[in-house]
């Protein structure tokens, strides 16, 4: 999903990279589906509180019908070797998805040797398993004391 809205939200113009980039860092800030939260953030902003509403309910009711449906079909059909193999190929698909993603997100983000040492120390850090919300915690304390302008 993320770099479906991610594509929506830039095309149309309703944010720039650095702004999607702080929305994004935001919504993996607090607990919950990603998408429903950049959904409640891009709709906010445009339109107030009909706004998230409505993106909102955008997000969640088709996705929520469609996963309804697949569950019916899947625990019917999960073991038929065309379902599995189906299920072998979107797996890295959706992987190549998000790693596009963060590509796209590396020229807004990460703009000097600074942002390169902190994706890494983050990336270490999630490789030993330490969780996210305390990565992304600590990191805008952190940020907050240390890089703060002005």
């Amino acid at each position: 999903m993320v770099p479906l809205v991610q594509s929506e939200v830039l095309s149309k113009g309703w944010m720039n990279e650095a702004e999607f980039a702080d929305a994004l860092a935001s919504g993996y800030a607090l607990p919950g589906p990603i998408a429903t939260k950049l959904a409640l953030y891009v709709g906010y902003q445009e339109a107030g509180w009909l706004g998230a509403l409505s993106s909102l309910v955008g997000v969640v009711l088709p996705s929520g019908l469609l996963i309804l449906g697949l569950l019916a079909l899947g625990s019917s059909f999960r073991e038929h070797p065309r379902v599995q193999g189906a299920m072998a190929v979107v797996r890295p698909v959706v992987v190549a998805m998000l790693v596009m993603m963060i590509v796209d997100l590396i020229p807004g983000t990460v703009t000097e040797v600074r942002g390169v040492l902190i994706a890494a120390l983050a990336l270490v850090l999630l490789l030993f398993r330490v969780p996210p919300a305390i990565v992304i915690a600590t990191g805008a304390l952190l940020g907050a004391v240390f890089l703060t302008k002005g």
